[in-house]
């Protein structure tokens, strides 16, 4: 009999990138139930499991801080979970597609059931994005800071801050009041804010009402009022807030990512602190895809890999408080993995939310997800993908008020 120590799994020959322990190595990783147990190399215990990594990258499992996830009750909002599993994703944010008045249907209904990690900004307006080309900020009496705290205090383990799109199609004439009441409200629950940029706003001013620890979303959108105002450099406000703190998410969507916005902040090292997606019923299909396909637009922009894996991992679990928890393949830490092929030397076409191609000779392709110590396959999960993108096409056609197509299914 071997006197070995058992365990269920061992991840052998991959590079393990873990920007929480500035690791970038050929390591084994050991997993027994949901636990990662231990990260070494050429690890000798005995395991139920093994899969051979090797020429494989082996991440933490991605973060994604901004999608739409309310299926059924809202008009972009999509089901997720084979999308995540497939892709890597092991965490997910909603963004606002619920406020303090229609949270708990989406507690009940959207995480409850989720096999992904699903976590959420609870929107200051109480209707949240019921239907999000109109404002839900336009009547300012939607906004409740009590009630708002009230929900992030009721769900703490689900809840991570507060949203609100800061624009003026969102706002109509309310101005900065707003930010004021979604500042109360993540006072009262320690909680930070993500805020939207869009045009029509004082981004200066958004940007001095922020806390450290607040996350501004679309930081690389050029829809007007965005990070270099009317001229060709950063804003100094932009470099203010960032000195004091305040976090910069990329947060692809529709129309709030230009490839010319990112290269010239990437130009001037302006870098964003996180990579997220803006997942919707109607950037589902086309630009996003995923947040690997988003991060491999960053990659061939020129963000070093590491860089990436960071945004991707260390970065957006530190902008939702729970570093200790996620981003991390540290021994005792919950198994939540991503391994990826990183391709090289082709030609890969990659667009923005201004339909403008890039091809780039580099592709992150995701070969499998392991949740909590459960190993998902990307091949087994093709079918339910489908399945609901078919699902969100119909959405958007309906939101488009494209009823023939809705009703055809």
């Amino acid at each position: 009999m071997s006197s070995k120590p058992m365990v269920d799994l061992i991840l052998t020959g991959a590079t393990v990138i873990d920007p929480s322990q500035e690791l970038c190595a050929v390591r084994d990783v050991a997993i027994t139930g949901d636990r990662i147990v231990e990260l070494a190399e050429d690890i000798q215990a005995e395991a139920k499991q093994r899969i051979d990594l090797s020429g494989r990258i082996l991440t933490p499992g991605f973060i994604d801080i901004h999608a739409h996830l309310y299926a059924g009750s809202t008009t972009w909002g999509i089901r997720f979970d084979a999308l995540c599993l497939a892709t890597g994703v092991t965490t997910v944010v909603d963004a606002g597609s619920s406020g303090w008045a229609n949270f708990w249907g989406f507690e009940e209904n959207m995480v409850a059931p989720a096999r992904t990690q699903t976590l959420a900004f609870v929107h200051i307006s109480g209707i949240g994005l019921t239907f999000g080309p109109l404002g839900e900020l336009e009547d300012i009496r939607y906004a409740c800071p009590d009630r708002t705290a009230g929900i992030i205090k009721a769900w703490p383990e689900t809840c991570v801050g507060v949203k609100i799109r800061m624009g003026r199609f969102q706002l109509g004439d309310n101005g900065i009041a707003p930010l004021h009441l979604a500042v109360e409200a993540a006072e009262a629950t320690n909680t930070p804010i993500m805020a939207h940029l869009g045009p029509g706003i004082d981004l200066p001013e958004v940007l001095r009402t922020l806390r450290p620890g607040d996350v501004v979303t679309h930081c690389y959108h050029d829809k007007g009022d965005d990070i270099f105002g009317d001229g060709d450099r950063i804003l100094p406000a932009v470099w203010e807030a960032r000195e004091r703190g305040v976090l910069f998410d990329v947060g692809h969507g529709g129309g709030s990512f230009s490839f010319d916005t990112a290269k010239r902040a990437l130009a001037q090292d302006f870098t964003a602190d996180v990579i997220s997606t803006d997942l919707h019923s109607s950037s589902l299909e086309d630009p996003v895809m995923s947040l690997p396909e988003t991060a491999s637009k960053l990659l061939n922009l020129g963000v070093p890999l590491v860089g990436v894996v960071r945004q991707c991992t260390t970065g957006p679990a530190e902008s939702i408080q729970r570093a200790d928890e996620l981003g991390t393949l540290r021994p005792g830490s919950v198994a939540d993995l991503a391994a990826f092929e990183l391709q090289e030397g082709g030609q890969f076409e990659f667009r923005d939310g201004h339909d403008q191609l890039m091809v780039g000779p580099k592709n992150l392709s995701p070969v499998l997800t392991i949740r909590a110590g459960t190993i998902y396959d990307p091949d087994e999960l093709a079918g339910e993908r489908e399945a609901d993108r078919q699902r969100a096409l119909r959405m958007k056609a309906l939101s488009r008020g494209d009823i023939e197509t809705f009703l055809k299914g």
